[in-house]
């Protein structure tokens, strides 16, 4: 099997699947006013960030916290009071792409404190629906401060 030659631009991925076939597809940003932008805490600076990129039926979604969508400011309140505000975060982005729950197949969580985990699985599970997703939760410091959660997943399209 030949090695994949360059991406004729920077918005195109390109997948061997036969020697000399090629499918190419578009990266597509996605983004959300009922989420915050996502980036650097400076507004002034232009984030290489992007809130999701839909790349053919596969979507990424960048790292949501309890942010407040207008303000960007971290909401007050305990560990369900800001998981409620990151999947809140996280579902407007699933929403602009045209996906929900259902499409999920993926979802990577950072807790501040790993003793908060019965109290952020309570709120996780109830915004499932009943949905089963892979998950992989982790201890950690999330890099802003007053952030005890911050979520990612990817997503699946038919």
């Amino acid at each position: 099997m030949s090695a994949v030659p360059p991406c004729a631009t920077a918005l195109a991925i390109s997948a061997q699947f036969e020697a000399g076939e090629y499918l190419v597809v578009q990266k597509q940003i996605v983004t959300s006013a009922k989420s915050p932008t996502t980036g650097f805490t400076d507004l002034q600076k232009p984030s290489p960030l992007a809130q999701a990129i839909r790349c053919g039926n596969m979507l990424f979604l960048s790292g949501q916290g309890p942010l407040d969508p207008t303000t960007r400011t971290v909401v007050e309140g305990d560990i369900e009071v800001q998981t409620r505000r990151t999947l809140d975060n996280l579902v407007g982005v699933l929403e602009a792409a045209g996906a929900t729950w259902k499409n999920v197949v993926n979802v990577r969580v950072v807790l501040r404190n790993v003793a908060d985990f019965p109290r952020f699985n309570e709120v996780f599970q109830s915004y499932l629906g009943g949905e089963k997703v892979t998950r992989t939760c982790i201890g950690g410091t999330p890099h802003r401060t007053g952030v005890n959660v911050e979520i990612d997943c990817v997503a699946m399209f038919a």
